[in-house]
């Protein structure tokens, strides 16, 4: 069993740092606060291949793996994971696409989707459905001219950032076999969007209710069949749970990081802090935890890449552990700072509020357990 990266996936993570250092982290707190990020940050995402990960060549995407692009959100969100997630959720609706569309949806979405002309954002959860998504009551009748939607989506990362909204809809009976995918184009009318939420962390990237009234969109931008949606946003989570885990390993590391360097600076009773015995105990069990969850991470992404029986298993528990894990060392970390973790200008304060969020959202950890529980229990002799 071979644990070492490639030389092409060293290069991808690298990369993807790189770049993450130079273009991303010396902006992110200016981001932060000004609640938005930059569209021109977008084309030079795009430019590195990181538009459209999981699109085929033919499409203009970089057809990469599902381990690959573990590597490039960690990567990211060395430096802002905020950022990192939200290319994520654009990333995930284009595998969504380029898996479930058909080939006219393919040709009209994609190619912009990967040199980020036009930003993707995912409705799925609504303000009386959060982790009972099947639930959802956003409605799609069939009209003359394609789909007439009615509802409200919440929570949607870039809701009134982005261009594009894959959107899961009520197109038949109550539960999930009566849910559909489809497209919903920035502009459209009865298209409209709540107010900025005001939030704990994410604040770069703007967060709104999505809202449709009587919002009528072409037939040919259902995707895939009518009533499979429900699946296809479960898919889709697969992979989105993997990016968000390693988004928080990726913020996790930097708060590491950054901590080991305080501790060899800082001094308290006449000798840096990373001297003392009872810290350097500390610092081995957070090494620990992040070595664990970035191998279990990876174990499930190679799992997935496989179309593996129990892949949804290993992404559900890999979603669980390693956000659990990095939130867990991102706190520890802005203890291990003192009065200094809690100050803006040390970095700490912002990765553990960025770092909450990944704990509850593509299904909060509880609904990680219930997967994982059923899949157990499925699995007995």
């Amino acid at each position: 069993m071979d644990f070492a990266l490639s030389e092409e996936s060293r290069a991808i993570f690298e990369m993807a740092q790189a770049f993450g250092q130079e273009e991303i982290a010396p902006h992110a707190r200016a981001w932060e606060a000004a609640g938005t990020i930059p569209r021109a940050l977008w084309a030079k995402v795009a430019a590195l291949g990181l538009g459209g990960l999981y699109v085929s060549e033919e499409h203009g995407g970089s057809a990469l793996s599902r381990l690959d692009a573990t590597l490039v959100f960690e990567a990211l969100a060395m430096a802002c994971p905020s950022v990192s997630a939200f290319l994520s959720i654009h990333n995930m609706c284009g595998g969504m696409i380029e898996k479930f569309g058909t080939p006219d949806l393919k040709d009209r979405f994609l190619p912009k989707l990967c040199t980020m002309e036009t930003v993707f954002s995912y409705c799925l959860t609504e303000p009386g459905s959060g982790s009972d998504a099947a639930a959802l009551r956003t409605r799609a009748e069939a009209v003359p001219e394609g789909w007439k939607l009615n509802g409200t989506k919440a929570f949607i990362s870039g809701g009134g950032y982005s261009d594009a909204y894959i959107t899961m809809v009520r197109t038949g009976a109550p539960g999930p076999k009566g849910i559909s995918t489809v497209i919903v184009e920035a502009g459209t009318p009865g298209l409209s969007f709540g107010a900025k939420e005001d939030k704990m962390g994410w604040r770069a990237q703007p967060t709104a209710q999505v809202q449709f009234d009587d919002c009528i969109i072409p037939a040919k931008n259902l995707v895939g069949a009518p009533g499979r949606g429900f699946s296809y946003a479960m898919a889709g989570l697969d992979g989105g749970r993997l990016n968000i885990a390693a988004s928080a390993l990726g913020g996790a590391q930097a708060a590491m990081n950054a901590t080991l360097a305080y501790m060899g600076e800082r001094k308290a009773f006449g000798q840096p802090l990373d001297q003392f015995q009872a810290l350097q105990f500390r610092l081995a069990e957070m090494e620990v935890k992040l070595q664990s969850a970035r191998i279990f991470l990876r174990q499930a992404a190679w799992k997935l890449d496989q179309a593996a029986p129990d892949a949804t298993k290993f992404c559900a528990m890999a979603k669980l552990y390693v956000t659990d894990a990095a939130f867990d060392v991102a706190n520890q970390c802005l203890q291990l700072h003192g009065g200094y973790g809690y100050l803006a200008d040390y970095g700490i304060e912002k990765i553990l509020r960025d770092l909450r969020v990944h704990q509850i959202l593509e299904g909060t950890n509880e609904i990680m357990r219930l997967i994982i529980g059923r899949a157990v229990l499925a699995e007995r002799n």
